[in-house]
C-alpha cells in the first residue's frame, strides 16, 4: 500500500464560490477526487500546480449552464485526493496513467478536454493517446516539456523554488502569479487541502513530450488556445511559439491576466469556452 495523507472532507466545505460536490474512485489504492457537475457531452479541466479543481470553480459554470457536463478531477496530491508522501511516487507517466483511468471509469466518450500549467503535459497526452475520447482541445497557459525549448527566468525560478521547499507555500504561489489579488479567502482555499509538509510532497519525459508534440502537430482535432497577456512565467510569445508547434490557431488574448487566468478571468473563460463549443 501507498502511505499517503487523506484531507479531511470538512477540511473543503464552505470554500467560497466552491458549492461543488467532490465525488471519489478507488485507484491503485488511493481515493481520487473528482467534480461532475451538469450534463451533456463532457469537457473535462486538468488543472497543474499547485492547485486544484478549486481553479475551476469560475470556469465551470458558465460551460455547465451552456448544457455540458463538467469534469474537474484532483490530481493525485492535490486537492481532495490522497496524497503519497514519497515524492519518488510521482511521476509524469503515473499521473497520465492515473488520469486516463476517470476516462474509462466514467466512460467518457466526445470530450472536450481543457489543460493549464502541468495539467498540459498531462491532459494533452491524453488527447494523443485517447482519441477515442477525446473529440476538442483548448489549452490556457501551459506548454510539453521536450528538453529543446528555453524556459523563461520566472519559470525558472519557480522550478527551483518548488525543488529545494519542503513545505511548499501554496496559497502565496497562487497569490503571486495572479493579476489582481484573489483575497486571502480564496487564497486560504487554495491551502486548505495541504495541512502540512508530508501532504505536499506532489505539488512537482521529455522523450513523452516530444512524441505528444509531433502528434498533435498532424492532429485534426478542433482546437482552441487561450493565453494570458500578462503571464511573467508563459509570456504571450511562449504561447504563439507553442501554438504553432503544435499546430494549433494563434492564441486568443485573455486581457488583464496572469499565469492563473482563471482567478483573474474565470468567467470570461468559461464564456468564451462555451461559445466556442456552441459554435458561436
Amino acid at each position: 500500500m501507498t502511505e499517503a495523507v487523506r484531507t479531511a472532507a470538512e477540511a473543503l466545505e464552505g470554500l467560497p464560490d466552491y458549492p461543488f460536490v467532490q465525488h471519489h474512485r478507488e485507484v491503485d489504492g488511493l481515493r481520487l477526487a473528482h467534480i461532475d457537475e451538469g450534463e451533456g457531452a463532457p469537457v473535462i479541466f486538468v488543472h497543474g500546480e499547485p492547485t486544484w479543481s478549486f481553479l475551476w470553480r469560475k470556469v465551470i459554470p458558465p460551460v455547465r449552464d451552456a448544457g455540458f457536463r463538467c469534469i474537474a478531477p484532483d490530481l493525485a496530491g492535490f486537492g481532495g485526493s490522497d496524497k503519497p508522501v514519497d515524492v519518488g511516487w510521482y511521476s509524469y507517466d503515473r499521473h497520465t496513467t492515473l488520469t486516463a483511468t476517470l476516462l474509462e471509469d466514467l466512460d467518457v466518450r466526445g470530450a472536450t478536454i481543457v489543460v493549464h500549467d502541468w495539467g498540459g503535459p498531462i491532459g494533452l497526452r491524453l488527447a494523443v493517446e485517447h482519441p477515442e475520447r477525446i473529440e476538442r482541445i483548448v489549452i490556457l497557459d501551459t506548454g510539453l516539456f521536450t528538453g529543446r525549448q528555453r524556459m523563461t527566468d520566472a519559470w525558472i525560478a519557480f522550478h527551483d523554488f518548488v525543488e529545494r521547499t519542503e513545505d511548499l507555500p501554496i496559497g502565496f504561489l497562487v497569490r503571486g502569479a495572479c493579476k489582481n489579488d484573489p483575497g486571502d479567502e480564496v487564497i486560504a482555499a487554495y491551502d486548505a487541502p495541504y495541512p502540512d509538509p508530508a501532504s505536499k510532497a506532489g505539488a512537482p519525459g521529455a522523450a513523452a513530450g516530444q512524441r505528444v508534440q509531433e502528434a498533435l502537430k498532424e492532429d485534426r482535432r478542433p482546437m482552441l488556445v487561450l493565453w494570458a497577456d500578462s503571464d511573467p512565467i508563459l509570456p504571450p510569445q511562449v504561447g504563439e511559439r507553442f501554438a504553432q508547434a503544435i499546430g494549433g490557431p494563434p492564441p486568443r488574448p485573455i486581457e488583464n491576466a496572469s499565469h492563473f487566468l482563471q482567478e483573474d478571468q474565470g468567467p470570461l473563460i468559461g464564456s468564451l469556452v462555451a461559445d466556442w463549443l456552441l459554435g458561436r
